[in-house]
């Protein structure tokens, strides 16, 4: 799949530190408060949820939820960096646009593969930052590592990506930062590895934002009530194919 080896990532490491953005649906609290009567009533519940999810690795068990959540679980369903069954990664963006970029195609990409459901409402997400620091992090988009730009971003096929990043891990990486194939201006990403990226940092989520996320099978519309924020419309030809191919 890749030809890099744990010693020649290694040795390919440099620092990063950077503040990233990520945005999630904004349903863990609306969901429980629907079915009790009460704030007591709700406690409760939550504290039962928590007691029959998966347990949190170590590094991550002090971090706030928005940033230890991604490395609880172990989906069947792979990712960009993480192949099936294995452990969880933390994907942000540099920039709130590319966040909301890549959550618009998940949006548009569950839509398109299930043909009957009709367009998707606008649903609350919540967008927010939080700081990472790292002396191990991988730059697929420096040299040496961006001489395979193409295998990286290649739209469908994570197999090289999760190979990389298994050996990336061997290798004591921490971050990997890559190209958005979903933002057609061209935004950057990283992927978190390891929790302690956060820990270093004493990070908290921060600059919270709610946005409202709409889509059909033509485009996805993302809105806010926040002061000085436009409204984003990512056309689905830009998030499948990029703007190139669409034009």
């Amino acid at each position: 799949m890749t030809t890099w080896t744990p010693h020649a990532l290694a040795s390919s490491a440099r620092r990063y530190q950077r503040d990233l953005w990520r945005v999630v649906e904004a349903q863990r609290i609306a969901s429980t408060m629907r079915l009790v009567a009460s704030v007591e009533e709700q406690g409760v519940l939550e504290s039962v949820l928590e007691a029959s999810k998966p347990r949190l690795p170590d590094a991550a068990a002090r971090l706030h939820y928005l940033l230890a959540t991604p490395f609880r679980y172990r989906s069947a369903q792979g990712s960009r960096f993480r192949a099936p069954h294995d452990g969880g990664v933390w994907y942000g963006a540099e920039a709130l646009r590319t966040a909301l970029a890549e959550k618009s195609y998940w949006r548009l990409r569950f839509l398109l593969d299930s043909p009957g459901t009709p367009s998707l409402k606008p649903v609350p997400h919540t967008a927010f930052q939080s700081g990472v620091r790292t002396p191990k992090a991988l730059d697929l988009c420096a040299a040496p590592l961006v001489r395979d730009r193409a295998t990286w971003t290649h739209r469908t096929d994570y197999g090289a990506t999760q190979a990389l990043a298994a050996d990336a891990a061997k290798a004591g990486v921490e971050v990997i930062r890559y190209e958005s194939v979903r933002d057609a201006d061209g935004g950057h990403c990283a992927a978190v590895l390891a929790p302690v990226v956060f820990a270093r940092m004493r990070s908290r989520p921060k600059r919270l934002s709610t946005w409202f996320i709409a889509a059909g099978r033509d485009r996805v519309r993302c809105a806010t009530a926040e002061v000085g924020a436009d409204p984003l419309e990512f056309p689905a030809s830009e998030l499948l194919h990029g703007r190139h191919a669409a034009t």
